[in-house]
């Protein structure tokens, strides 16, 4: 078995390159077309069917926490300085309060995701390949193989013929 990465030859049934340390151990059930079958979650719940846009990231928890926070300034604000300011201020507090929430929940589901998802170390690519092949016998000249160009090879002890032009001081002007 090849390995894809780095195409060293591995001992069949092995789950790691010798070479490169890649994981091949999906290599075989990839060339038959049986691949496993991923796993369903564990819970169940009325949430679990329904399905997520995107996958949570750290930039939409911390863009969600910070819409909270600027709407909370802004109905701390409309409550002191604005006209009518107290109802506002109060009307404001509910998309802070959810755009909070909302950030917070994001956050949580990036701490779940990463405890069910554990980082496996990537395998390094410049690693030092062994020697497969033997060393070449370089004391043997091996026949040169005909070529379509020989007839138009020079070899630079021969002169070549060359064509002489007659110079162009003998000649009248027209």
């Amino acid at each position: 078995m090849f390995c894809p990465k780095c195409a060293t030859q591995n001992v069949d049934g092995a789950s790691y390159c010798r070479a490169c340390g890649a994981n091949i151990s999906l290599v075989p059930q990839a060339l038959t077309g049986q691949l496993p079958v991923a796993e369903q979650p564990q819970w169940t719940d009325r949430y679990s069917h329904r399905k997520r846009r995107r996958e949570p990231s750290i930039e939409e928890a911390i863009r969600s926490l910070m819409m909270g926070i600027a709407f909370a300034i802004v109905a701390i604000f409309a409550t002191k300085y604005g006209s009518g300011g107290s109802v506002w201020g109060y009307w404001l507090l509910i998309p802070a309060a959810m755009s909070f929430a909302k950030g917070l929940s994001v956050l949580a589901r990036l701490r779940i995701a990463k405890s069910q998802n554990p980082t496996f170390a990537e395998p390094q690519l410049n690693t030092v390949r062994p020697q497969d092949l033997p060393a070449a016998k370089t004391g043997e000249l091996m026949t040169p193989v005909p070529s379509v160009t020989e007839g138009t090879t020079r070899h630079l002890g021969v002169d070549a013929t060359t064509r002489k032009f007659d110079s162009f001081e003998n000649q009248k002007p027209s």
